[in-house]
């Protein structure tokens, strides 16, 4: 990972990380080495992580799982406070099932914490790996992903939209959805998303 790419994940953290409340109990898809958990500290009181890319560890209350999160997944219903997703919701083809997971896993109250990455940024980051200054890993994963397609994806599964703003000059997105105390049916929370433009 270049200098670039560390700068450009430590901003992701820093957009995500306010959003992560004291005490959660965290899962993060696509963890890398775990640096968010690191930067989160003593905030939260347990992670699990999985990325391929990642190295396997285990310190007792943090554990990273050098493997694709496949679903469905052996963790029980509710076990989770937040769930997070930076940089990783866009390498996904079938992303409904994932949803849905993360509805079951998450308890009440629990929050998706995602970023998605404007199409623009595929041409930006072609020109910097062109040039040497960037890896851009996997950015021929990214399936064309719209950001303003999140919204519905998750209003579909009874998700709230919590927050939705642009950083990095307006090149990603950071979406937080909340899983309501009393759920919605799926069909009243999809129609109540209609026609949200985004912030």
């Amino acid at each position: 990972m270049r200098r670039i790419d560390r700068w450009l994940q430590d901003w992701r953290f820093r957009a995500a990380r306010p959003w992560v409340r004291r005490g959660d109990r965290l899962l993060d898809i696509g963890c890398f080495h775990g640096e968010f958990f690191e930067q989160l500290g003593s905030r939260i009181s347990s992670g699990v992580g999985f990325d391929p890319y990642g190295n396997a560890m285990d310190r007792g209350n943090l554990k990273i799982v050098p493997e694709e999160f496949l679903i469905p997944s052996a963790f029980s219903s509710n076990s989770f406070d937040a769930i997070v997703m930076l940089a990783t919701l866009e390498h996904i083809v079938d992303k409904e099932p994932f949803v849905s997971e993360f509805w079951r896993l998450l308890k009440p109250t629990g929050r998706v914490i995602l970023t998605v990455p404007s199409p623009l940024v595929d041409h930006l980051v072609d020109f910097l790996r062109a040039c040497r200054l960037a890896d851009g890993m996997s950015i021929e994963q990214h399936h064309g992903f719209s950001p303003e397609s999140v919204p519905t994806l998750f209003n579909a599964s009874g998700f709230g939209l919590e927050h939705w703003s642009r950083f990095q000059f307006g090149l990603n997105n950071l979406f937080v959805f909340q899983k309501p105390m009393r759920p919605k049916e799926p069909a009243a929370a999809l129609a109540s998303c209609a026609g949200w433009n985004g912030p």
